[in-house]
C-alpha cells in the first residue's frame, strides 16, 4: 500500500520510490531529520508538534516508514519496515523557547523541501542557526525583563509603587538569567536561587519605598520564572494522548514550582530576620489608560525575551492584545477559570491565520499571546498557601490552576478546528497551533 505522500506525488517531479535509510541518499536525509529534530526540541517544541513536523519532513524526503517518539529529555526515531528498521536515540534537554530560531529553522526546512538548497546545505544551515546568538543586544534583553514584570504588575492591579518594584525586580531576574547562561553552576539551580534573590530584593524595595502590596510586587518581579507555559504545554500533550511526554513535562513544571516556592519562602524568612516586618498596603490602582499601556508593552517585552525577530513584534503585539481582550471577555462570560478558553481560542485562530497567510510558524504569535493567559501566578499562590499550612485555600487555588490550564488547551484544540492553517506539504511544514 502506498503512503499518502506517494499517492499525492512529489511536487517537483512526480512519485518516487521510498528511500532506503541505509543508502547514501538515505543517510543524508536521516542526518537532516535528526539535526532538525534536535534543533526544534532545543527551541521549545512540544512533543506532538515535534513529531508532526519530523513525520512530514521525513515523508517529503521519501524516507521509508518514519516514526518518532519525543519526550522532554529524549528523541527516538526509526526508519524502514519493521524487519529491516534503523533506529536512533538522541539525548536532549528541554530548551528555552526561541521564536527567532524557530522562524529560521522553518525557513531552512522549507528551502530543503522545495529544492532551493541541498540536504547537506540544509544541515549546515541548521548548525549555523543554532550557533547564531539572539537578535537583540544584551542590555535590551535585560530591559525587556523589567518591562514585562512592570506590565504584569499593572495586570494584577498594582499601582505605581508595585509597578516600579516589580520592574526593578524583573530587571534583576534578567541579569541573573544572563549570568546563569554564562555560569553553569548557577544554571543548575537557577529558579530557586533567582526566586530567593528576587524575593529578597523586592522585600527590601518595599521596605525602602513604603507600604504597598508585597505579593503583587514579588509575583510580578519573578513572573519570568513561573512555568505556566510548560504546565499548559504538558496539559496539551496529555490531551493529545502523548502521555509519557505530558507526564514528564508536568512533573518538571511541578518541581520548578516547588523550587520557586522554596526560594520565595527562604527569601521572606531571611529578609524578615534582617529587616524586620515589612509594612504592606492595598495597591492604589492608577488610571485605566495605564492598563492599555501595559497591554502594549507586555507583548513587546515577551517578544524580546523570547528572541523573536524584530519584524514579528507587530504581529506578536496584535496577538497579545487580542488574547488579553478575549480572556477578559471570557472571564466576564464564563468566569475566571473557564474564561481562559476564549482567550486561547482567539489567539489560536489568530496564530493559525498568521501561519496560513504568511507561511511562518504559528508559534511566533501563539506562544507570546498564550503567555499572557497561562496560570503560573495561580500555581505560585497555591504552593505558597500550602507552605503556610492554609491547605484548603491552597488546594482550591491549585484546582483553579488546573481548570485554567485545561481551558487553554480546550481553546487551542477548538481553534485548530475552527481556523486551521494551510497544511499542504509543499507550502507548510509546521503543524497547527
Amino acid at each position: 500500500m502506498t503512503s499518502w505522500a506517494e499517492r499525492q506525488g512529489d511536487a517537483f517531479g512526480g512519485p518516487r520510490p521510498a528511500v532506503d535509510p541505509r543508502s547514501e541518499e538515505g543517510q543524508e536525509a536521516v542526518g537532516f531529520v535528526l539535526a532538525l529534530g534536535r534543533a526544534l526540541h532545543s527551541a521549545g517544541y512540544s512533543a506532538q508538534r515535534l513529531e508532526s513536523v519530523l513525520t512530514m519532513v521525513a515523508t517529503r524526503l521519501k524516507l521509508a516508514n518514519p516514526q518518532f517518539f519525543s519526550t522532554p529529555t529524549s528523541l527516538n526515531a526509526s526508519f524502514g519496515d519493521e524487519r529491516n528498521q534503523r533506529s536512533f536515540m538522541l539525548r536532549v534537554q528541554p530548551g528555552e523557547t526561541n521564536l527567532g530560531r524557530l522562524a529560521d529553522l522553518d525557513a531552512a526546512t522549507l528551502d530543503v523541501m522545495r529544492g532551493t538548497i541541498s540536504i547537506g546545505n540544509g544541515i549546515e544551515a541548521i548548525e549555523r542557526i543554532i550557533a547564531t546568538p539572539t537578535h537583540y543586544p544584551t542590555a535590551l534583553s535585560l530591559v525587556a525583563f523589567g518591562v514585562l514584570s512592570a506590565a504584569i504588575a499593572r495586570f494584577f492591579g498594582g499601582g505605581v509603587a508595585e509597578i516600579l518594584v516589580g520592574g526593578i525586580t524583573g530587571l534583576f531576574i534578567g541579569v541573573l538569567a544572563w549570568t546563569a547562561g554564562k555560569w553553569p553552576p548557577l544554571g543548575r539551580m537557577f529558579e530557586p536561587a533567582a526566586a530567593f534573590l528576587g524575593t529578597a530584593l523586592a522585600t527590601a524595595l518595599v521596605k525602602l519605598f513604603g507600604p504597598m502590596s508585597l505579593y503583587i510586587a514579588t509575583v510580578a518581579g519573578i513572573v519570568a520564572l513561573l512555568p505556566g507555559l510548560a504546565l499548559t504545554t504538558a496539559m496539551s500533550e496529555l490531551a493529545n494522548r502523548h502521555l509519557a511526554a505530558g507526564t514528564a513535562r508536568l512533573s518538571g513544571a511541578f518541581m520548578t514550582f516547588l523550587g520557586i516556592a522554596f526560594g520565595v519562602a527562604l527569601g521572606n524568612k531571611v529578609t524578615e530576620s534582617l529587616l524586620g516586618t515589612v509594612a504592606t498596603a492595598q495597591p492604589r490602582t492608577p488610571a485605566e489608560w495605564t492598563l492599555w499601556l501595559a497591554l502594549a508593552a507586555a507583548p513587546v517585552g515577551l517578544a524580546i525575551v523570547l528572541s523573536a525577530k524584530p519584524r514579528d513584534i507587530g504581529w506578536i503585539t496584535l496577538g497579545g492584545v487580542l488574547a488579553f481582550l478575549g480572556g477578559r471577555f471570557g472571564a466576564d462570560w464564563l468566569g475566571v477559570g473557564l474564561g481562559s478558553f476564549a482567550g486561547a481560542l482567539v489567539i489560536g485562530i489568530v496564530a493559525n491565520a498568521y501561519a496560513r497567510v504568511l507561511e511562518r510558524p504559528a508559534s511566533i504569535v501563539l506562544v507570546p499571546g498564550l503567555s499572557l493567559l497561562v496560570p503560573g501566578s495561580v500555581g505560585y499562590r497555591s504552593l505558597m498557601l500550602l507552605m503556610e499550612q492554609n491547605v484548603t485555600v491552597g488546594v482550591e487555588a491549585g484546582f483553579r490552576m488546573l481548570i485554567t490550564a485545561s481551558s487553554l488547551v480546550a481553546g487551542l484544540l477548538v481553534a485548530n478546528v475552527v481556523g486551521p492553517p494551510r497544511r499542504t506539504p509543499e507550502r507548510r511544514i509546521t503543524p497547527r497551533a
